[in-house]
């Protein structure tokens, strides 16, 4: 074989990589949004998590399978799937997240401490077709500015924020989507009344207001939607349990 078709032969094997990419980032387009799923969702909106560990909870299910906890999800009618792909902490990678995105049909958020464009274009290219911004991590021209990057591209962008001054914040920028984490992050303990003080000032105005952290029961998820949450992101309840079917219909209530 000469130089020629050595290079030939190897550029074909390239090709056919591209093909595959750009097959892979056309399904992405394709996916409906989630803000689209959660509008035409007669129950409350499930963002379900793939989380190996955190720092407030330690070791959490280090042995699940991020492909088949996600199908999993997907068939007991999640609306999304949040992967974590911070390492340090979270134990998660960018290799899970490309893994669910290839395997999942529904939107799938890239969960991590984005501060940099870099790091969007990164979970772009394993899958993502929404990220996180975070309140407390980033000023207001940071958050502007991430945000404006993501949207430009066609990523969603879930804003958390975890009081009434963030809240203030991420409405003053705009964003449509906004996580209200139940959590505090100084004492790490979670209360459920965060959610409602915060969708007491919302009153509507945010596209999609989901709650975060602390739902376990159909009680809980009843509150958070009472007080104005059209879905819930949750992690530990379903990364513990044996039964995530079961799990589901606890916390998928009717609106």
């Amino acid at each position: 074989m000469s130089i020629l078709e050595r290079i030939i032969e190897v550029k074909q094997s390239e090709v056919q990589q591209l093909k595959k990419r750009q097959q892979q980032a056309r399904n992405r387009l394709n996916r409906s949004t989630f803000t689209e799923r959660v509008m035409n969702d007669s129950h409350m909106s499930i963002i379900a998590e793939i989380k190996r560990a955190s720092p407030s909870k330690g070791l959490i299910n280090t042995h699940v399978e991020p492909v088949e906890q996600a199908r999993k999800y997907e068939a007991a009618g999640a609306q999304a799937i949040s992967v974590l792909t911070d390492q340090p902490f979270f134990k998660g990678s960018f290799a899970d997240l490309k893994a669910v995105s290839e395997a999942v049909t529904i939107p799938v958020l890239c969960k991590d401490f984005i501060i940099d464009p870099v790091q969007i274009d990164c979970a772009a290219e394993h899958g993502a077709t929404m990220i996180l911004l975070i309140v407390a991590a980033l000023t207001d021209e940071q958050l502007n500015d991430l945000y404006a990057y993501a949207t430009e591209r066609n990523i969603e962008v879930l804003c958390e924020v975890h009081d009434t001054d963030e809240y203030e914040r991420a409405r003053a920028i705009g964003f449509e989507i906004i996580g209200v984490n139940n959590r505090n992050l100084h004492t790490f303990e979670v209360d459920l009344t965060t959610t409602k003080k915060i969708a007491a000032m919302d009153r509507g105005k945010t596209n999609v207001l989901i709650s975060e952290s602390g739902m376990k029961t159909t009680d809980d998820v009843e509150f958070v939607q009472q007080a104005g949450a059209r879905a819930i992101l949750v992690g530990e309840t379903f990364m513990r349990t044996d039964d995530v079917t079961k799990a589901f219909s606890t916390l998928r209530v009717k609106h």
